[in-house]
């Protein structure tokens, strides 16, 4: 007798997504999609897409999703939220839309403790424009725009965003979490449930920041994305529960 072990969720549209060989940003997308349906929220929810990447996640995401314009999540969802206290409200954001353009919404909106949780996914590059740096390049990383690698003299530090909202009293959740092999992405999917679950208490902002790979724009097969992340980001951004008074 056959039995279906796994299957496509309702949460996502029967469509194929645009991302590139490798990205992450598919999986992830897959995570929240497998949670809303489980959760047995999809007619609860609404997420907010960024400029960037996952500009077309209502394409993908089968539950009500809107755009905002270019690192303007946050204060959407904001709206959104207050309108709608009762809706699961979330922000899915790429470095360049969270920690660069959209830098003040997101530290203002955590620190007013905003109840909403944002999904921060982490390639240490601008992905959709071709691999600019980005606020978390690392420090000698080569990008399109840095192709000696970053150096800390004329383009600053790497952002580190779990441990700069850390320290606003707003924040209640915030966990980082590494795109690396089939087990992480079980952690991937526990965070943003954490997540959820601390919006679903009322207990105020909350954020899953995932390390996620980019193989096109870091020049390098997906395997190799894979060992880039473990080889090199887990050593400046580390995994693990940042901040936690849920």
């Amino acid at each position: 007798m056959e039995k279906t072990i796994f299957e496509r969720t309702t949460g996502l549209q029967e469509v194929s997504n645009s991302f590139c060989p490798g990205c992450g940003h598919g999986i992830v997308m897959r995570v929240v999609a497998e949670l809303v349906e489980e959760m047995g929220l999809r007619e609860k929810t609404i997420g907010v897409a960024p400029v960037g990447c996952a500009v077309t996640a209502y394409n993908y995401w089968n539950f009500d999703v809107t755009e905002a314009a270019h690192g303007r999540p946050p204060a959407v969802a904001t709206g959104i939220k207050r309108i709608l206290p009762d809706r699961l409200v979330f922000t899915y954001q790429g470095d360049g839309d969270l920690a660069a353009i959209g830098t003040a919404e997101i530290i203002h909106t955590a620190n007013r403790g905003e109840n909403i949780t944002t999904i921060f996914v982490n390639n240490a590059v601008y992905g959709m424009t071709r691999g600019q740096m980005a606020p978390t390049t690392m420090l000698g990383q080569k990008t399109t725009t840095t192709p000696f690698g970053r150096d800390p003299k004329a383009h600053g530090y790497p952002i580190k965003v779990c441990e700069l909202l850390a320290v606003l009293d707003g924040t209640t959740y915030l966990e980082r979490v590494a795109l690396i092999d089939p087990g992480s992405v079980r952690k991937i999917k526990a965070a943003i449930k954490k997540g959820f679950e601390c919006q679903l208490a009322c207990r105020g902002f909350s954020l899953i920041e995932v390390l996620s790979p980019c193989p096109v724009n870091w020049g390098c097969t997906p395997v190799q994305a894979l060992d880039f992340i473990r080889e090199k980001m887990l050593a400046v951004f580390p995994p693990g529960i940042i901040k936690n008074n849920f």
